[in-house]
């Protein structure tokens, strides 16, 4: 099983395509995801980028995505959590030999 470390905005994207994550894969993410989701979320309707039925849909998608989440903060958030969708030559680098960075279409 490969382990992928999310934040909200990778949750939010798969939510946004709907992505279904391979029971290979388990989802590990830190402890305030869920008021980061709605933050995103909120600010998005707020400023007009985002209608508020498109905004519940993606909150209803991510929260039967939980189920899959396991909420435990790794050491290998702060360094890769953040980028999982393009972690980027420099943050590869820094955690290479420590984490591995994966693209979002590994987790299909």
């Amino acid at each position: 099983m490969t382990r992928f470390v999310v934040d909200a905005d990778e949750v939010l994207y798969l939510a946004s395509e709907g992505i279904k994550v391979s029971s290979d894969h388990e989802l590990l993410a830190p402890t305030p995801l869920r008021s980061q989701t709605l933050s995103v979320l909120h600010e998005a309707v707020h400023r007009g980028k985002l209608p508020v039925d498109v905004a519940r849909d993606r909150l209803e998608r991510v929260w039967r995505m939980r189920r899959d989440l396991h909420r435990r903060v790794r050491c290998a958030h702060s360094a890769a959590g953040r980028r999982v969708r393009d972690p980027g030559p420099e943050l590869a680098r820094s955690v290479e030999g420590v984490v591995a960075t994966a693209s979002i279409d590994a987790l299909r």
